[in-house]
């Protein structure tokens, strides 16, 4: 099973109104959460550790995770409230204002994460709950633990208006990097991240040098490339498609790229370092093209495995 640790919270998506003003409407969300429904609907083995509020939101999110067959016994329930995102969207891109105070995904500790299970083969961690403590420092804990002998992947997802402690954070993805083997950026996140490394190149190497035997570069509509520690280099064209938005691309880029790697017996740490082009060429695929269907409708809503044939 592929675990993913992190948020699970409400996106709150402008929709119109009778009335002629937008409204909101919840959907279920946050970067983790969405990796872990899309897994599910692809056919990957998946579950979800999280913190889950016994609120009406909270029995929302553990609704979706069932309908997506993701397994939710990992998560941690309280009577905290559940976080909100409220979105806003130009030109289809997204974005965001959280409320995550005291919520029942942001409260969790150290001390509150379970022993994971021999089930679980490979973890994935990302998104807001790795900026935010005390959550952060239980998922960094969590890794320390549990990380030795699976398959890890990291996506930053960095927002920086959500980061409270630069230096912190960066400290904290550092050690995490240490333990990692896939990490997934964007161009902001690697400007951000490593500011003085040079350009891409520099950059890539930087983080080769903290860990990652795979980097994964993506840039929307201009598609992925993923970079070996080897020098393996491979690029993937984006699907074209009309976008609706771009809420949940790249946790269902994620996904596709995990569930593909697992399909080939290619998620282990003994593995990734050797991957074949073939190989990280197929993954990368899988990644655009269920992110392409993604961003084609409102909302995250991932793909299951028949809408790609």
């Amino acid at each position: 099973m592929i675990l993913c640790c992190g948020e699970a919270l409400i996106d709150m998506i402008p929709h119109g109104t009778t009335a002629g003003r937008d409204g909101f409407v919840p959907f279920p969300g946050g970067a983790v959460f969405n990796t872990a429904i899309a897994l599910g609907r692809l056919g990957a083995p998946a579950g979800l550790l999280t913190g889950l509020s016994s609120d009406l939101f909270g029995r929302q999110l553990r609704d979706a995770l069932h309908a997506s067959h993701v397994d939710n016994g990992y998560a941690i329930t309280s009577d905290r409230h559940t976080t909100l995102a409220f979105v806003q969207l130009q030109n289809g891109h997204a974005t965001y204002e959280f409320y995550d105070e005291n919520s029942a995904g942001r409260m969790l500790a150290p001390a509150d994460m379970p022993e994971i299970g021999p089930e679980v083969t490979a973890l994935f961690f990302g998104g807001i709950s790795l900026m935010s403590t005390p959550c952060a420092d239980a998922y960094a804990s969590l890794l320390d633990k549990a990380g030795n002998d699976r398959a890890v992947m990291l996506d930053p997802n960095i927002r920086p208006g959500f980061i409270t402690d630069p230096e912190a954070y960066r400290a904290r993805l550092t050690a995490m990097l240490a333990r990692t083997d896939i990490v997934k950026v964007s161009d902001e996140d690697l400007d951000w991240l490593l500011p003085d490394a040079g350009d891409l190149p520099r950059q890539i190497a930087s983080l080769h040098d903290m860990g990652p035997a795979l980097v994964v570069l993506t840039r929307g509509k201009d598609g992925a490339t993923g970079y070996l520690s080897s020098g393996t280099e491979v690029s993937v064209a984006a699907t074209p498609v009309e976008v609706a938005d771009t809420v949940g691309a790249g946790d269902t880029f994620n996904a596709g790229l995990l569930a593909r790697l697992s399909d080939l017996g290619a998620l282990t740490p003994e593995a990734l370092p050797n991957l074949s082009e073939d190989d990280l060429r197929a993954a990368l695929t899988l990644g655009t093209r269920a992110a392409a269907i993604t961003v084609s409708r409102s909302g995250a809503n991932p793909p299951w495995a028949k809408e790609l044939g």
